[in-house]
């Protein structure tokens, strides 16, 4: 099957506790496609401008991400600069320039429109839906958002909530979109306004599932070394998507092994700055993350007294 992100490639200025990196590869739409490469071929559509470094290009390719959907427009690329303290939970934003992100429209290829799998990125839900207009017949679609949309686009974004089947949210998102404390409330009723599967991003709590029936929970990996947290939420999409794309397995079973594999790509990502750790990565790491996962989580059932 084929796999299509959405989202944005920037230039990012990350510092924290245990240093500083300067005008790296981010973006959302990157770290999803970096992590998803490792199970699938990819189709990225994003927009950057004249600025954006050729090196830069030259990895995504060796990648096989196809770029036939990246615009690059006259003007300077995305940027944004953040810093984090030792918690490593969020970000504090310093500056963002949106660039040539202001006049992106997403257009895609005749090639794209036939995607099987669609995943929309963290931007302005119009686009969501604009995005979603040009594919066909995709077999399941999954989507992101952010406070930011939750708050000064709601409409716009529960609109493209009845069109998906997976939304991927952190936990502080998912009760504001809920207007909701508690987690289970808060995915029973975001449920109930269309997706039939809630994925909750909890940082190093790790993640939980919910659908109509079932409730499933994977903790973080432990991990020594947490060097810089940007852009694991897209690392987690891009493990997930990828590998359900992969195996082509949407059963229940498949969907939870998809949320291992997201957990894996997230835990390799924080352990560097920028996409450092994702370029070296292989794919026996992976699975082999995969199943001291499955360790980490085993344990017997009680026996009859």
């Amino acid at each position: 099957m084929s796999l299509l992100v959405v989202g944005t490639v920037a230039l990012d200025s990350v510092k924290t506790p245990f240093g500083e990196a300067r005008d790296v590869l981010g973006g959302s739409a990157t770290y999803f496609a970096t992590a998803a490469s490792y199970f699938t071929r990819v189709r990225l559509v994003a927009v950057v401008g004249r600025d954006f470094p050729e090196e830069h290009l030259r990895f995504l390719k060796t990648k096989e991400i196809d770029l036939a959907g990246l615009q690059i427009l006259e003007g300077q690329t995305f940027r944004w600069r953040g810093e984090y303290g030792f918690q490593l939970n969020e970000a504090r934003t310093l500056e963002t320039r949106l660039n040539v992100l202001e006049r992106f429209l997403p257009i895609l290829p005749a090639s794209y429109r036939g995607s099987e799998m669609i995943f929309l990125g963290n931007i302005d839900p119009v686009l969501q839906q604009e995005v979603l207009s040009q594919v066909e017949k995709p077999r399941l679609v999954a989507c992101d958002t952010m406070n930011f949309w939750i708050e000064g686009k709601r409409d716009e974004l529960e609109r493209t909530l009845k069109q998906v089947d997976i939304v991927i949210i952190n936990d502080g998102e998912a009760r504001e979109l809920a207007d909701e404390a508690n987690l289970v409330t808060a995915a029973k009723k975001i449920l109930s306004n269309g997706p039939k599967t809630l994925i909750i991003k909890r940082g190093e709590y790790g993640v939980l599932m919910f659908n109509e029936k079932t409730a499933f929970a994977a903790p973080a990996y432990p991990l020594e070394a947490v060097f810089d947290p940007t852009g694991a939420g897209d690392s987690f999409a891009g493990g997930f998507m990828g590998y359900l794309t992969q195996s082509g397995d949407l059963s229940e079973a498949g969907i939870r092994r998809a949320v291992i594999f997201g957990s894996v790509m997230a835990s390799f990502n924080v352990e560097s700055f920028s996409l450092d750790r994702l370029r070296r990565l292989t794919r026996r790491e992976i699975d082999d993350r995969y199943r001291e996962f499955g360790r980490l989580t085993s344990f017997e059932d009680l026996k009859a007294i």
